[in-house]
């Protein structure tokens, strides 16, 4: 399946190095694309990998994920306002 991960880590008390040690997380599994932004295909099973290894460091009072998820990313458009980021992910699309 196509991965759409979005975090928002809070920089209350430990939040920088909650930060980082999530962005290293979901750099092992899929590719960064902006700040705090990452896509790629995954199996089920390293979806919940990620899932249980994120489930270490994010707070549920003041963290969030949201994963978005596709079958098949041809059925993703993607579209950029700004600057252009195609060539980081252009092996994706």
């Amino acid at each position: 399946m196509y991965i759409i991960l979005i975090y928002d880590i809070s920089t209350e008390g430990s939040g920088a190095r909650i930060s980082r040690n999530v962005f290293k997380i979901c750099k092992k599994y899929l590719t960064h694309v902006q700040k705090s932004v990452f896509e790629g295909e995954l199996t089920q099973s390293k979806l919940k990998k990620l899932q249980i290894e994120l489930s270490e460091f994010i707070r549920d009072d003041m963290d969030s994920v949201v994963v978005f998820n596709s079958t098949q990313r041809r059925w993703l458009k993607k579209d950029f306002w700004g600057m252009n980021e195609e060539e980081k992910t252009s092996t994706f699309f």
